[in-house]
This record gives structure tokens, C-alpha cells and sequence, in this order.
């Protein structure tokens, strides 16, 4: 028996604009995924960790859903992680698909100058 997800999954990706949104937001969605893993292995509630930190049940629904929009500070994913026994550590990593903004932007100068 297929499942009813992922055969509507199969089908909006075959769709290129559908599948270039999909791949643009999956480093938000592999984000959201750490903390909601985190959460479940502490075994707290949205409540609970709202109560840890100072907040309500809702600001931690929002700061788990990638739909929105919100953008959470350093200092509140900070007091999430340490609600639940983690630290956050932020890391650049080089993306070889993408030329470097100075360059590019360099190269522009060059040819207007």
C-alpha cells in the first residue's frame, strides 16, 4: 500500500519550481528537525520548555515551525538548547555551487569602473 505523503510528496517535486522551493528551504526544515529531535529526546513538552525558559507554550510552537517566519536571536536559541540540555553551535560550511559575494560583486566593479 503507498503512502498517500509521499506519492503527493513524488508529485509536487516532479514540478521544477515546486522541487528548486523545496531544495531552497532544506537547510531551514534539517534545522527544525534537530531541535524537534532534541526536544523529544529530553522528553519535554512545548509547555515545559516554555516554563524553562521564560516564555509561552506558543512562542515555542512558533520558534519549532518552519511556516512562520519567525527568525529566533542567538540568545533564544541559546535559552531553548540549554532548556534541554544542549548548546547551539553555528558553523560556517563552504558551498561550492555558490561564487563568493565579494568576488562576483568585484568582478561587476571592474567592468563598470
Amino acid at each position: 500500500m503507498t503512502n498517500p505523503l509521499k506519492a503527493f510528496k513524488a508529485r509536487a517535486l516532479s514540478n521544477p519550481d515546486v522541487r528548486r522551493e523545496y531544495e531552497q528551504l532544506a537547510d531551514e526544515f534539517a534545522f527544525i528537525d534537530e531541535i524537534l529531535k532534541a526536544r523529544a529526546e529530553s522528553g519535554l513538552s512545548q509547555a515545559e520548555v516554555a516554563r524553562r525558559i521564560g516564555t509561552t507554550q506558543s512562542a515555542i510552537a512558533r520558534l519549532e515551525s518552519p511556516s512562520s517566519g519567525h527568525s529566533p536571536s542567538m540568545q533564544t536559541l541559546q535559552r531553548y538548547a540549554s532548556a534541554l540540555g544542549y548548546k547551539v553551535q553555528v558553523r560556517l560550511v563552504k558551498d561550492s555551487a555558490a561564487a563568493p559575494y565579494g568576488k562576483k560583486n568585484r568582478s561587476r566593479v571592474l567592468r563598470t569602473g
